[in-house]
């Protein structure tokens, strides 16, 4: 683990893999951290990949924003820490919020994305209805904490079955979750409440695109990922089964496969 200061913040990440290799940055969801991806940054880094995985700042053991955190920070943050270890362009993924940071950052900064990775995540910008959710979501979380929160959405996050058939998952899972600083978390929901649509900028991608989501995604279903494979028609669509919102963590063999068939067969 390491930990640069950019744009005001001091941010931890992982760097894991050659120096040399292809660099795969991938941005983790709400209210998690960047070892969300810990089986993924194993695998990738064992193909030969550099696989950067950065706690988002509010996040993790990185610095807390309080108040209101952008897509756009986050963003400009994820650029910054790749200006800060040499690293011209890469592969960006997220899941979920994640995944909106990587359609942010395409939007930004287009020129620096190899190919995009987008897990369980939607391209609208909030409706009025998820803006009023979203803050009031932010406001209860300042009040109570994280751990009440985490204890009503871990059968959301994780598909309900997997909530038992996988207690380390769920273990994982919960203990990012209830880790989480709540000022951090309810400054990303007010931002992600302000979030652009993304549609129009990803008619635009040209840069080969993978899509996963879980079967039982009941956050992003699926058909949420087949309205992003329409806005970019060569974007491959993989649907990880026996999973919900988190198929990386849920099915990790299942995702991985996906990840290193698309990354080794990606044009170059």
């Amino acid at each position: 683990m390491s930990h640069t200061t950019v744009n005001g913040a001091t941010l931890h990440y992982d760097d894991a893999g050659p120096a040399d290799g292809t660099a795969v940055v991938l941005l983790h969801g709400h209210p998690f951290d960047r070892t969300l991806w810990a089986p993924q940054a194993r695998a990738l880094a064992a193909a030969g990949y550099r696989v950067i995985t950065p706690d988002l700042r509010g996040y993790g053991e990185s610095d807390v924003t309080p108040g209101k955190v952008l897509p756009a920070d986050f963003a400009d943050d994820t650029a910054a820490l790749l200006d800060h270890l040499g690293v011209g362009r890469a592969v960006v993924g997220g899941v979920s919020m994640g995944g909106q940071i990587a359609m942010e950052f395409h939007l930004r900064h287009r020129r620096r994305v190899l190919a995009l990775v987008l897990s369980d995540t939607s391209a609208p910008a909030e409706t009025e209805e998820g803006r009023a959710f979203r803050n009031r979501l932010a406001d209860r979380l300042l009040a109570e904490g994280m751990g009440g929160y985490a204890d009503e959405v871990i059968d959301k996050m994780l598909a309900p079955y997997n909530v038992t058939a996988l207690p380390e998952t769920a273990a994982r899972v919960l203990g990012m979750m209830r880790a989480t600083d709540p000022r951090g978390a309810a400054a990303a929901l007010r931002g992600r409440a302000e979030r652009p649509d993304y549609r129009d900028t990803l008619r635009t991608v040209t840069v080969p695109t993978l899509l996963l989501v879980g079967a039982d995604d009941p956050y992003t279903p699926v058909t949420d990922a087949e309205a992003i494979r329409a806005l970019v028609p060569h974007a491959v669509l993989t649907v990880v089964h026996d999973a919900g919102h988190l198929p990386g963590a849920e099915q990790p063999e299942r995702f991985n496969a996906a990840l290193l068939d698309f990354l080794r067969t990606r044009p170059s």
